[in-house]
């Protein structure tokens, strides 16, 4: 099983205000016990939300709407990609976090078996084909 693990934005991260050394180490020590176990697939953190954008989209018609955005605690500052046996074994890794005031949230990932019949063999192949793709990308220097 695969999760999304949202880490989610505060004052601080809004505002721009990098961890210190201290957090940096144990967060770096805290990822390569995730690495080392086979847990952490991916993770990032992610710049304030004044540096992006949103799309909104209805029907035919695109808005694009800069930040920053209003709702901090509906924002995410950054994640990780986890692969695990269950939801309890993300929840017991993300307990260890050397988090002090935060708040992060687990949403289990799709996998391909999970749409059933609508995500026909084609379908799965041309998925298949994508990944590749994105996975040749990825080791790709731009």
């Amino acid at each position: 099983m695969r999760f999304m693990v949202l880490v989610k934005a505060d004052k601080n991260s809004e505002a721009g205000v990098m961890p210190d050394k201290k957090l940096l180490t144990e967060m770096g020590k805290y990822n390569e016990e995730l690495v080392k176990a086979g847990v952490m697939l991916a993770g990032e953190g992610l710049h304030p939300s004044s540096r992006g954008a949103r799309v909104r989209f209805s029907g035919k018609k695109r808005t694009v709407i800069d930040g920053p955005f209003s709702e901090t605690k509906e924002l995410v500052a950054g994640f990780w990609l986890w692969k695990v046996k269950s939801k309890e074994e993300a929840v017991e890794w993300l307990k260890r976090a050397p988090f002090d005031q935060t708040e992060v949230e687990i949403r289990q990932v799709f996998e391909a078996e999970d749409f059933g019949a609508e995500f026909t063999p084609e379908l799965r192949a041309q998925e298949e084909r994508v990944r590749a793709e994105a996975e040749k990308l990825k080791n790709r220097k731009r």
